[in-house]
C-alpha cells in the first residue's frame, strides 16, 4: 500500500508510520503547506519525496486544494493519512483522492477541536486517548476506524497528558488503521457513517487487546532489590486467587513480587485435586505434593519430599488451615501460607511466627480464568490457561504389561502435579505424593536423573521403588525409560507423539514396565 502523508509541522505520527511501515505500507509522498515544516526534512532523509503547497493570502480552500492535488497527481498512493495538517478539507479534495484518514487526540465524539488534551484536564475525566477516523468535511466527525485509551492521571498537565496520548496511543492506533487498510481488512459505509473491521471480533484472542487492570499495591522490589514493582489485579476475574487474598497477620511483612509469584503457581497446583492436598513451591516449582483423607496428612507427605529444598518456601492448602497442619508448617520455616481459610487455633500458631505471611484467598470454587499471559519486550504472548484434566478413560495402555488401579491412580496424580512443573519435567510418585520432582532441565533424561536423586537422597521414609513416572512430554529416546528403571519405576505415565514411540514401547517392554500415553502434553515454561 503507498501513502500520502500530509503534515503541517513536525508530523511525528508520520515519521513513525514511515518507520514501522505497518502491514509493509509505504509513503510515496510527503506533502505540507508550510515551508520549513520539520516534517519535510524527516521524510527526505528517509528517502520519501516531498512537496510544499503554501496557500497564498486570500485565497480560497478550494484553490488552494486543486494545487495541492496537482501536486499529488504524478503519485500513486491507495490512502491518504493526515497529521496536524490544520486545514478543513472540502470536497474538492476528499471527492478526488482515495480515503483519507486523520488522528484525533481524544476519543471521539469527546472533545472535538484543536485542544482536546486542555478540555480532558478541564472535564476531569479520568480516561481521554486518540481517535482515528475518516475524514469528511464535518470536523472531528468522520467515521471511526479505530481508538486507544489512555489513561489521565493525578498531576496531569497539559504537555504531560499531550506526551501520553501520542506516544503511548497515536503511535499505536494510526499504524494498526492503516496496517488494516493495508491488509483489505476495512469497509467504510459512509452513509451510516461507520466503519467495518474484518476479522476485529471477540473471542479469546481478539485483533485488538485491550486491558485496565488497577494497581492493588506497590511492592518492595522486583524479582531482585534494584528493580521496581507493583501488583495489578483484574477486577472481573471471580477465581480465587492470591491478589485479592486477605493477608491475615497484618504486622508481617508484605509479600514480595516473588512471594507473589509463588504463592499464585502453588494456589494453582492445589486446584487440581478435589481430596485434601498440600502442595510445597520453591522458585515456582513443587519441592513435594500430595494429596490424603487428612490436610495434615497430606502436608506432612508433601513436605517429605524435599525438605531440604522446601526450607523458606511457600505453602498451599487446599482445605481450611487446622491446627494440626500449621504446627507442622511452622516446624521449619516457610515464608507464606494460602488456604482457602483457617481455624481460630491454626491462627494463633501461624500468626505468632513473625516472618510467616497467611493468605485467605476464600472459597476456592471453579477455576474460571481463561487466559495467561507473559510480557515480552515490544509485546506479550496470550494462550489459554492449561486446565485439562485426565481420567482413567484418557490413558492408553501401551506395554504388554498394564498397571493395577492403584498404579492407574498415582499415574493421574503424578501427570497433574507435573504439569505445574518447570519443563523438562519428570515426576515420581508413591500413590499420591511425591518422592522425587526434576524441574527445569534441558533434556528429559537430565530431569529424570534429579528426580531420581532427589528420591534417593532428599526424601524422607519413602523412594524410587515401585513409583510411578510422569514426564510432561514424550520420550524421544529409550534412555530416560531405562535410567527410571534402573532407579526403580515400574510404572510410565507419557504424552506419547515421539517418532520413536515403538523403540520405547519396547524398552518398556523388555524392563516389565507399564506404561501408559496420555495424548496431551503439560510443557510450563514460565
Amino acid at each position: 500500500m503507498k501513502l500520502a502523508g500530509l503534515a503541517s509541522n513536525r508530523g511525528r505520527n508520520l515519521i513513525n508510520v514511515a518507520d514501522r511501515a505497518p502491514g509493509d505500507a509505504e509513503f510515496a509522498v510527503v506533502l505540507s503547506n508550510h515551508e520549513g515544516a520539520p516534517v519535510l526534512e524527516e521524510a527526505a532523509e528517509r528517502g520519501i519525496p516531498t512537496e510544499v503547497v503554501e496557500r497564498e493570502e486570500g485565497e480560497s480552500r478550494e484553490s488552494h486544494e486543486e494545487r495541492v492535488l496537482d501536486a499529488l497527481a504524478e503519485y500513486d498512493f491507495d490512502l491518504v493519512c493526515l497529521d496536524g495538517y490544520m486545514r478543513i478539507l472540502t470536497e474538492t479534495f476528499l471527492e478526488s483522492v482515495p480515503t483519507t484518514l486523520n488522528v484525533h487526540p481524544s476519543l471521539l465524539p469527546s472533545f472535538k477541536g484543536d485542544d482536546a488534551w486542555g478540555d480532558a484536564l478541564d472535564a476531569g475525566v479520568r480516561t481521554t486517548g486518540c481517535t482515528v477516523h475518516v475524514v469528511t468535511e464535518d470536523v472531528d466527525a468522520g467515521p471511526i476506524v479505530t481508538q486507544e485509551p489512555i489513561a489521565v492521571r493525578e498531576g496531569d498537565d497539559e504537555a504531560d497528558l499531550k506526551d501520553r496520548v501520542l506516544y503511548e496511543g497515536e503511535f499505536i492506533a494510526y499504524p494498526r488503521a492503516i496496517r488494516w487498510f493495508a491488509e483489505d481488512r476495512v469497509t467504510v459505509d459512509r452513509e451510516q457513517n461507520r466503519v467495518a473491521i474484518d476479522g476485529d471480533d471477540g473471542g479469546d484472542f481478539p485483533a485488538r487487546r485491550l486491558q485496565s487492570d488497577d494497581r492493588v499495591r506497590e511492592l518492595r522490589y522486583g524479582e531482585n532489590p534494584h528493580q521496581g514493582a507493583a501488583l495489578y489485579q483484574d477486577p472481573t476475574v471471580s477465581e480465587a486467587s492470591v491478589v485479592q487474598a486477605d493477608q491475615l497477620n497484618e504486622g508481617a511483612k508484605k509479600l514480595s513480587y516473588n512471594n507473589y509469584n509463588d504463592a499464585d503457581g502453588a494456589l494453582d497446583l492445589i486446584k487440581e485435586f478435589e481430596e485434601p492436598a498440600a502442595a510445597v513451591i520453591k522458585h515456582t516449582n513443587p519441592a513435594g505434593c500430595a494429596t490424603a483423607d487428612t490436610l495434615a496428612e497430606a502436608y506432612d507427605r508433601a513436605l517429605s519430599t524435599d525438605a531440604m529444598s522446601a526450607f523458606g518456601g511457600i505453602v498451599a492448602l487446599n482445605r481450611q488451615c487446622d491446627a494440626d497442619t500449621a504446627e507442622q508448617v511452622v516446624e521449619s520455616y516457610k515464608e507464606v501460607v494460602v488456604a482457602p481459610g483457617y481455624t481460630d487455633a491454626a491462627l494463633d500458631v501461624l500468626c505468632a511466627e513473625e516472618n510467616l505471611r497467611v493468605l485467605d484467598v476464600g472459597d476456592l470454587g471453579d477455576r474460571t480464568d481463561r487466559l495467561t499471559e507473559k510480557h515480552l519486550v515490544g509485546g506479550r504472548l496470550v494462550q489459554a490457561r492449561d486446565r485439562k484434566t485426565l481420567t482413567v478413560d484418557d490413558l492408553e495402555v501401551v506395554t504388554e504389561r498394564e498397571p493395577t488401579e492403584a498404579e492407574l491412580e498415582s499415574m493421574l496424580f503424578a501427570w497433574h502435579t507435573c504439569k505445574h512443573v518447570m519443563s523438562n519435567a519428570i515426576v515420581f510418585a508413591q500413590g499420591t505424593e511425591t518422592v522425587g520432582i526434576g524441574a527445569g532441565q534441558m533434556s528429559r533424561v537430565d530431569a529424570v536423573h534429579m528426580a531420581a536423586r532427589k528420591a534417593e537422597e532428599h526424601a524422607e521414609g519413602k523412594g524410587p521403588d515401585g513409583a510411578v513416572m510422569a514426564s510432561d512430554a514424550f520420550f524421544p529416546f529409550p534412555d530416560g525409560i531405562e535410567l527410571a528403571a534402573e532407579s526403580g519405576i515400574d510404572c510410565v505415565v507419557q504424552p506419547g507423539g515421539s517418532k520413536n514411540d515403538d523403540d520405547v514401547i519396547a524398552a518398556a517392554d523388555e524392563l516389565g514396565l507399564a506404561m501408559v500415553f496420555t495424548g496431551a502434553r503439560a510443557f510450563r515454561h514460565d
